[in-house]
């Protein structure tokens, strides 16, 4: 097993890898750029080493930058966390050419899944549904397939993720537009301005399925995620098991991801994504080579850390349990919290969290990257942390997240927590009738209309002395123990939950 590993990341999955290592008796070591020094990364970690300036190009995605903080400090292996270089093939054929493990798949399968082109033809290989698709050069050849294919269609990005330079085309009209900016982005984004197209399916729900291999051909899956609540083609609340996936169709998934794994011989924890049809047919959409910011709800349903795993598998090029040692108890689901202004857009936030309070509880887990008076820097992405529920049932894991959000504060940075709590109440969310679309297509008209509301000015007088003295919405005498600081004076930061307006509170609060 490795004696010291160095995380190459930021922010909560930088903490939660670090989290394992501590537990596997293995020391960690932080890089951060000028903006992190004293990020929460760092002070969790065992050591930590400069990288480079704020700008992520020249430290967080400065691949040489890494690999030389690795070998100074003596590590064995590089995890990459997700997002910045997780994929980057030439980064993993890097760390291995230094002498170094690199904690995932290899280069050849990075590159290979990483373009959704090849991706689809090793899918088809291994027996897996496609969604129907072309590739072309340019605008006219593109329209030609989408006729054939028929509209309306999704440009991608070949080389893309996380809804980067995705659009839905209705004709030929829009398309020739839809290219050019697509090519535009995806150039810059990802260094290629290669695109294809793909049927889009009607209020399809988007499933994934987890699976570890141990790069020799053997492959296993963790069952399935349900990825549906999106917006803008960004997930925001994950759940497993997936309340649209029966018995039939979740074997007939996580078969045909099994499959592809063993396909391409994996080496790690990846995902296998799907498009899911109203008729419970399903298509695969692509593969994420990494860990997935939801993956802690896969952890809770089944009690396997993937971390772990994939660090054993790095070390020992052995699955670290049959697929018989998989078993899938209660439901879990995910919030992301983001420092971001749903009332404007969500546009995202920067600034100092004066005050955070991350909820706690039996059957609550937080992955989060900031600590009060941790700055919220502009230069990274806005997830300050995930907020996870688990419970027997999947309507007792949903309240037990509702509440959880209601005891989450960040002031000092505005928040999607607003959005949250209304998304975790919302019937159509309990009743799991939801679709990729759904959110924006329904949900976001009424939040952005409440968001907007005014207040009376009594009942923000009202919430802000409330706010500051502490008091909560009970004016009873058993109230009065809650809350106070263990001197017999009141917390306001403890008691201060029960009063809260929709998108309104004061500036910097994440109300």
């Amino acid at each position: 097993m490795f004696r010291k590993v160095l995380i190459a990341n930021r922010g909560e999955i930088a903490c939660r890898i670090a989290a394992t290592l501590h537990e596997m008796g293995i020391r960690s070591a932080a890089v951060f750029s000028e903006a992190d020094r004293g990020a929460l990364h760092t002070r969790l970690c065992d050591e930590s080493h400069l990288i480079g300036p704020a700008e992520p190009r020249a430290s967080y995605l400065n691949s040489a930058a890494i690999v030389a903080a690795a070998q100074r400090c003596g590590a064995e292996a590089i995890h990459p966390g997700y997002g910045f270089l997780a994929e980057n093939a030439e980064f993993a054929a890097t760390v291995e050419s230094a002498g170094l493990v690199f904690i995932g798949p290899t280069a050849d399968q990075i590159r290979a899944m990483g373009d959704k082109r090849a991706a689809r033809r090793i899918a088809e290989k291994a027996g897996v549904p496609v969604v129907p698709g072309a590739e072309g050069a340019d605008a006219k050849a593109l329209a030609t397939q989408a006729r054939r294919i028929g509209y309306p269609v999704m440009i991608k990005a070949a080389l893309g993720g996380g809804g980067k330079g995705m659009r839905v085309v209705a004709d030929d009209e829009a398309l020739s537009e839809a290219v050019e900016s697509a090519q535009r982005l995806a150039a810059s984004a990802f260094g290629d301005a290669a695109l294809y197209l793909e049927k889009r399916l009607e209020h399809a729900r988007h499933v994934e399925v987890q699976v570890l291999g141990d790069g020799r051909g053997n492959a296993i899956h963790l069952f399935e995620r349900e990825c549906s609540l999106q917006r803008r083609h960004q997930k925001v609340i994950e759940e497993s098991p997936s309340a649209a996936v029966g018995e039939d169709l979740r074997d007939r998934m996580t078969s045909a991801a099994v499959r592809l794994a063993k396909e391409v011989r994996y080496r790690g924890a990846g995902t296998i994504e799907m498009l899911v049809a109203p008729d419970e047919s399903f298509h695969f959409l692509e593969m994420n080579t990494r860990l997935q910011v939801e993956h802690p709800v896969t952890e809770l349903v089944t009690g396997h850390d993937l971390v772990r795993a994939q660090i054993t598998i790095a070390a020992t090029g052995r699955l670290p349990f049959d697929q018989d040692e998989v078993r899938r108890h209660g439901h879990a689901i995910e919030a992301r919290v983001y420092a971001e202004d749903a009332a404007r857009e969500f546009l995202p936030q920067a600034g100092t969290a004066v005050r955070v309070r991350w909820p706690h509880g039996a059957f609550i887990r937080v992955d989060r990257g900031i600590e009060a008076m941790d700055e919220v820097t502009v230069h990274y992405d806005p997830l300050l942390a995930k907020v996870i529920a688990y419970g027997a049932h999947r309507n007792v894991a949903l309240a037990c997240l509702a509440a959880a959000l209601d005891l989450t504060r960040v002031h000092g940075v505005i928040t999607n927590l607003p959005f949250l709590r209304a998304l975790a109440r919302s019937p159509e969310v309990a009743a799991a009738r939801f679709d990729t679309e759904w959110i924006e297509r329904e949900f976001l008209a009424g939040f952005t209309a409440l968001m907007s509301a005014p207040a009376p000015d009594l009942a923000l007088a009202a919430a802000a002395l409330a706010e500051s003295l502490g008091l909560d919405r009970s004016t009873s005498a058993q109230a009065a123990p809650a809350g106070t600081n263990g001197r017999g004076a009141r917390d306001a930061f403890a008691t201060a939950g029960g009063w809260r307006h929709p998108g309104l509170g004061p500036p910097g609060s994440d109300t």
